[in-house]
């Protein structure tokens, strides 16, 4: 064995995968410090060292990874180019123009969910559900269009704020949607001044937030029962294949041992 293919078994192992976890966790911590002053000004200067040891750790296992796999290898995975792009990120010098930067740094802890396999199976779930939620979203866009002219064309006179245009009457049915102080609000005030408006409001409710918006849980849902389902399989597959395996060396070894023993001492059929 190689050492580029040890480097690369070692990558694999659950020890280093919890050591790259806790280092992950324990760089959260360090970076929320960071927002507090009293810590900062009594131990700035360590929690700052602590900050670039665990960003050179993110980024000597990027360089092993790199090393173990090749170029080709690395980048073929999507994980790795996410991981990536986060390291990078934190690598920009925080100039006076980029500071922003400096906040993304938070990003690493996004890091866990290509770490911790029951996360990377939800946001795989996720992704495969995004061609349906697509369909689900410009249906919820198509409502919201043709309900945001209507209460605009029927509400914007008397409630200029709320509907007075497209785009006041888009947020305010968002708001309506989300069920936020949508009766008191909003409708109820409307409804003193409209007093059939009910008949669009709550048609709208229940489209949107009833129906709609549980198509559209439900896709997740389903999604990630498939990604489970799929991993499963694949688990039962890799079990039945290093059992078949195991049998296969089993009786290869028995036809070796067989054929090693003298012609005469074999038992007669």
């Amino acid at each position: 064995m190689t050492f580029r293919s040890r480097v690369g078994a070692f990558l694999d192992t659950t020890l280093f995968q919890n050591t790259i976890l806790g280092v992950i966790l324990f760089n959260a911590v360090i970076l929320g410090l960071e927002t507090v002053g009293p810590v900062m000004a009594r131990a700035g200067g360590l929690i700052t060292a602590l900050d670039r040891l665990c960003l050179s750790i993110f980024v000597i296992e990027i360089i092993a990874k790199l090393y173990a796999r090749g170029i080709a290898g690395f980048f073929s995975r999507g994980w790795n180019i996410f991981d990536f792009v986060i390291v990078g990120i934190s690598l920009v010098p925080t100039t006076q123009g980029l500071s922003v930067l400096r906040a993304l740094r938070i990003l690493r802890l996004l890091r866990v969910v290509s770490v911790a396999p029951s996360l990377r199976r939800v946001v795989e779930g996720l992704i495969a559900a995004l061609p349906g939620m697509g369909s689900v979203f410009l249906l919820m866009g198509m409502i919201f269009y043709i309900g945001s002219v209507m209460a605009t064309k029927l509400f914007g006179a008397a409630f200029p704020e709320w509907f007075g245009d497209l785009g006041r009457s888009a947020y305010s049915l968002f708001q309506i949607m989300t069920l936020e102080s949508w009766s008191m609000g909003i409708v109820r005030p409307v409804m003193a001044v409209y007093p059939q408006a009910w008949a669009f409001f709550v048609p709208f409710i229940m489209v949107t937030t009833f129906a709609v918006v549980n198509l559209l849980v439900g896709l997740i849902v389903n999604s990630m029962q498939e990604a489970h389902h799929a991993e499963d399989t694949a688990r039962t597959d890799t079990y039945r294949d290093e059992v078949l395996g195991r049998l296969e060396r089993l009786e290869t070894l028995l036809r070796e041992e067989r054929a090693r023993e003298p012609t005469g001492s074999r038992p007669r059929d």
